[in-house]
Formats: C-alpha cells, structure tokens, sequence
C-alpha cells in the first residue's frame, strides 16, 4: 500500500522536491529482474484465496482491490493498491497459499515475479533489499493506522482519510489529485459502514467543495480539514 499519513502533522500539501523514498520501476527496468507483464480487466480475479502464492506482482498501470472472506463467506476490503505498489509479497516469507483475494478495480497492467526470482533479488540486490524493507515497514504501519482509525474515528472522517490516502496526500511523491474509479460499495466495505452512508458524505463533501467529479473523482485539500477537525 501507500506511504502511511500523519495527519496531525499535515497542514497543507504542496510539491514536493523530494524524489519519491522506493522507485521500484526504476529498479526493475535496470536490475535485469526476469518478470514479464499482465493485463487483467476490470472486475477480473487476479488471483483468489487459498490459491497457490508463487508470484509477486507490481502496479504498472490501474488499481487493485485487496479483500478476504471468512468461512460463511462475508467478505472484507483490506486496501485498494495503485501504481507503484506491490501486492502478493506473503509468498517471500513462506506464505504457501494466497490469504486474500486480489481483483482489478480497473483495467491493470502489472509486472509478474517468480518467487525464486524476488528471493534472488532480495538477496543479493541489496540497495533494492533495503528500500523494500523500508516500503513494506511503511505499509505496515499503514495498516495498524487503518486499524486505530476503524476503531476510534467516525465513519465521516475514515472516508474523508480514505479518499485522501487513495490520492496519496502525505507521500514525498506527487499527490495523485484525481483518483480511479472506486465504486462506493467498496469505499463502504472499507471503511466499515453501509452504501448508503457513504453516499451521504459524498454527496456532503461535494456541496462543501471538497471534492467534485468532472472525468474523475477529484480530491480538494481542503477535505484534510474533515480529518483535522475534532
């Protein structure tokens, strides 16, 4: 997933000069990595739960729904990934089979790596070790803050923090202003609340301004202040 956002440290985004902290596309057109790339359709399973875990994939292009289910079936929405993320990545710590299910949200294009050949990477590209080391850390703590956030904040401000960590608000790359077609059963799946509700903030941070849709969702920095707000 994304760069984790401290919100309380946030007061406005801007540009930044930074060159972003893992530009793995980069790496991967340089390094002689063996991969080869995949296009999935909207709404296509990339891979299932319980399926065989042999690959790691990265988002060229598109967005990717990340999602499990229990044994009745009831499904939950762990992350939306967009370009510039990994996903599959249990199978390098010996995950035999895949936890979740990963579905295109979008029209995709990603790069496919065996799983020996990540290992051999990680192992002796030690520079690109390191910095995906750093990426997953931070995704990490992402989640843990995705957790604090169900359990603490109104469903308002979790959708208000999720439009914003979807545009990427907060990471040393460029904000990502209009975001990719997310249907609001799936913006309701992941922040834990119904459609319908889902529907009423949106709708209320369309009059506020906060966001509008023209081609494309866009995301206002104002809506930081939804979040900021106690």
């Amino acid at each position: 997933m994304s760069r984790a956002i401290n919100f309380r440290n946030v007061k406005s985004p801007r540009k930044s000069t930074h060159k972003p902290a893992f530009d793995a596309q980069t790496f991967l057109d340089s390094a002689g990595l063996a991969r080869k790339v995949a296009e999935f359709r909207k709404k296509e399973t990339i891979y299932s739960q319980g399926d065989p875990a042999n690959t790691v994939l990265y988002i060229q292009r598109g967005g990717v729904r990340l999602s499990v289910a229990n044994e009745a079936g009831k499904e939950a929405v762990v992350a939306v990934l967009a370009p510039g993320d990994f996903f599959g990545e249990g199978c390098v710590a010996g995950q035999p089979l895949r936890t979740g299910t990963a579905t295109a949200i979008t029209p995709i294009t990603a790069l496919v790596i065996e799983k020996t050949e990540m290992i051999r990477a990680l192992h002796h590209e030690h520079a690109f070790s390191d910095r995906f080391i750093t990426y997953m850390l931070s995704r990490n703590i992402r989640i843990e803050e995705d957790l604090v956030d169900q359990l603490f904040n109104s469903s308002e401000k979790r959708l208000a923090r999720t439009l914003l960590l979807l545009a990427r608000y907060g990471a040393q790359d460029e904000p990502q202003r209009v975001l990719p077609k997310v249907s609001q059963e799936t913006l309701a799946e992941m922040i834990g609340t119904t459609r319908s509700r889902v529907n009423f903030f949106m709708n209320k941070f369309r009059k506020l301004g906060f966001i509008k849709y023209n081609g494309g969702l866009h995301i206002n920095t104002s809506l930081l202040s939804v979040v900021l707000h106690d």
